[in-house]
């Protein structure tokens, strides 16, 4: 799995450690962020699809984007 690089401002990276550890929603960073990205582009999809703007070749984030799915 590639691994990224982001800067992340102080305040924002506090709330996102609220949601991890053991009283947390995840287990750690990574998987909080990966979730959020998945979310995120789910409903953007949801958004262009609303709106006309999917393009029927592209893959769609949320077929088969499961939360235990990394690709």
């Amino acid at each position: 799995m590639p691994k990224i690089s982001v800067e992340i401002p102080a305040e924002l990276l506090a709330d996102l450690d609220e949601h991890v550890g053991d009283d947390g929603k995840f287990v750690n960073r990574s998987d909080a962020v990966r979730a959020s990205i998945r979310k995120n582009l789910d409903l953007l999809d949801e958004i262009d699809a609303r709106h006309d703007r999917l393009d029927g070749d592209a893959p769609s984030t949320a077929a088969g984007s499961g939360e235990g799915s990394d690709e």
